[in-house]
């Protein structure tokens, strides 16, 4: 596959992931939607690695990743398919964007990076500044618990980042499809306990979109998406990478807007403004080739 086409595959996959799980709720309930995603994830994922026998380390350095990778999908997903059925799809996106300035100042606590620059400070507080503007909007999102569904996405963009930077910490070379593999297949019975504690039925009848979403999510979101994230990063620089969450969160509100009548109203603007300007402001650092060559 050409770079190019790679690139916009993940814009896509992730513009549309926050739809498409709130899609995937939809007569089937949270719990049964995110087990299923993560269970067809898991078999397309090991289909893929047993067919181009990448293998599957069990040296005591993977098994670590994959159990704080296995956390960190339980985490981050159970909070973000609880809260996704109060908050607008789009915002979902916008909030995931966060999730570079979490982890830097993650990674300057935990791992003694000097990533707290003036720069990435000022793009932080810009951040914190956008996201109190949609939490004192309650028209950015839709039902009675919006802000419990606030509270939970922030916590899962909260545990997402935590799992990112403990990763690194771990150092892990393991090929990025086993990582998959190993952390879905940790994660699976943790959202089979929800599951069981939630209802434990199987849906009588699975809404078309919502079975078409699931599948989607599986397939698209939880493997494809990820093996061409790390396919860019290997040959891209960080700047092109990085306009990716910049990109993400604008085209998610436009399709929550077009395809669920989710209404982007002037705080919410604000809001997401703020920051992606300040996601902008952080990760500038790591455009400066970028820019330096545009100017060339």
């Amino acid at each position: 596959m050409s770079v190019p086409l790679a690139y916009f595959t993940i814009i896509l996959i992730w513009s549309t992931t926050p739809l498409a799980i709130q899609w995937s709720t939809e007569g089937t309930g949270f719990a049964f939607a995110v087990l299923a995603r993560m269970l067809i994830g898991a078999v397309v994922a090991g289909l893929v690695v047993a067919v181009w026998r990448i293998g599957l380390p069990l040296h005591a350095r993977a098994r670590r990743a994959y159990l704080v990778g296995g956390l960190g999908v339980f985490g981050a997903m159970a909070l973000t398919y609880w809260g996704a059925r109060y908050v607008n799809s789009g915002l979902v996106s916008v909030l995931f964007g966060l999730s570079p300035l979490m982890a830097g100042i993650m990674a300057a606590l935990w791992l003694g990076e000097a990533s707290l620059t003036r720069a990435k400070v000022s793009g932080t507080l810009l951040g914190a500044a956008g996201l109190a503007v949609i939490f004192l909007h309650g028209g950015s999102a839709a039902g009675d618990h919006v802000l419990a569904g606030l509270v939970a996405l922030l916590a899962a963009v909260f545990v997402y980042s935590a799992s990112l930077v403990y990763l690194k910490r771990i150092g892990d070379d393991s090929p990025p499809l086993a990582t998959t593999v190993g952390s879905l297949t940790v994660s699976l019975p943790f959202f089979a306990l929800v599951w069981l504690a939630n209802d434990g039925t199987l849906p009588a009848v699975i809404p078309p979109r919502s079975g078409a979403a699931i599948v989607y999510l599986g397939v698209f979101g939880s493997v494809i998406g990820f093996a061409l994230y790390y396919y860019v990063i290997k040959h891209l620089e960080a700047s092109k990478v990085a306009l990716i969450t910049l990109i993400t969160p604008v085209m998610a509100l436009l399709l929550g807007h077009l395809l669920n009548g989710e209404e982007i109203g002037g705080r919410l603007m604000a809001g997401t403004a703020l920051i992606l300007l300040g996601l902008a402001i952080h990760e500038g650092e790591s455009w400066r080739p970028l820019l330096a060559r545009l100017r060339g």
